[in-house]
């Protein structure tokens, strides 16, 4: 009983800790601002300013979720695991996030190769169809001034589309740079090669989904394979075994957990890399 209050207590103080952060933000915002009105669309305001700190916070559920079965199972342990479960949630779901915005800087660079050549055909210049185009699908990030500057006073543009290159997921612009420097250096149609050059990442593009939806049954089996021991302790308490009390207070049992969870994690983290090796493909 005592580990239980234990864990109700440590679970409360997290959720007050967080209440007074975001008491604290809005306060300051107040006083910033001079925000005044509605009082429900004050806290209307208030809680999507929470979900949004929570989404971007999502590996701190492991806390709750840890006191949950540290509560049903009246021990520490699920505690433990859960604070060491915060930081290699957090790295996966980095990991997610920086795919997701390298995949959406590639199909912007795709983007922009198709609205360059586009505004050529129009009849505008190199430079201002560059200016339009990235302004408008927002490809070159944080190197679009330095790109445009070269483009518009005459300075090195390949070059400058170079370094924007060197992003992670932009790999195209050093495409272009090649068009760009072929069409200055040799008299080369500028429209034709970015056309050439979007068809091909177009390809790539598709192809890259094709595989991943072809690998979509593989990563099913790896969720699969991670929700078997859930599966198995729910239906084990269905039954009346107490297998959570077995896990946690039985040498026995402490040491079939320990196994078991190696073995599960090396499992799950093979399988994954044999499906990851397939998308490399």
């Amino acid at each position: 009983m005592t580990l239980s209050v234990l864990g109700v207590a440590l679970c409360v103080v997290l959720a007050a800790w967080w209440t007074v952060g975001q008491e604290r933000a809005t306060r300051r915002a107040r006083v910033v601002l001079a925000v005044q009105g509605d009082p429900a669309r004050t806290w209307s305001a208030a809680g999507r300013r929470w979900w949004g700190r929570v989404g971007g916070r999502r590996e701190w559920l492991c806390l709750p979720a840890a006191g949950v079965v540290a509560l049903l199972g009246s021990s520490p342990l699920p505690l433990l695991a859960g604070a060491v479960g915060v930081p290699l949630a957090g790295r996966r779901l980095r990991a997610a996030g920086a795919r997701r915005e390298r995949e959406a800087r590639a199909d912007r660079v795709v983007a922009l190769c198709g609205a360059v050549a586009g505004e050529l055909r129009a009849g505008w210049q190199p430079a201002q169809a560059l200016a339009f185009a990235a302004r408008t699908t927002g490809a070159l990030g944080g190197q679009e001034a330095a790109v445009l500057a070269a483009a518009r006073f005459g300075g090195d543009v390949p070059e400058a589309l170079r370094r924007a290159a060197r992003r992670d997921g932009a790999d195209g612009l050093a495409g272009m740079a090649a068009c760009w420097q072929v069409a200055v250096d040799g008299g080369a149609g500028l429209a034709a090669g970015l056309d050439r050059l979007e068809a091909a990442l177009r390809a790539h593009r598709d192809q890259r989904e094709r595989l991943r939806a072809q690998l979509a049954g593989a990563w099913a089996t790896v969720a699969v394979l991670a929700v078997l021991p859930v599966a198995g302790l729910g239906l084990g308490s269905a039954l009346g075994a107490r297998p959570l009390w077995v896990l946690l207070h039985t040498p026995a049992g402490l040491g079939c957990l320990l196994v078991g969870g190696a073995l599960e994690a090396v499992g799950l983290w093979w399988a994954a890399r044999i499906v990851r090796g397939g998308e490399q493909v």
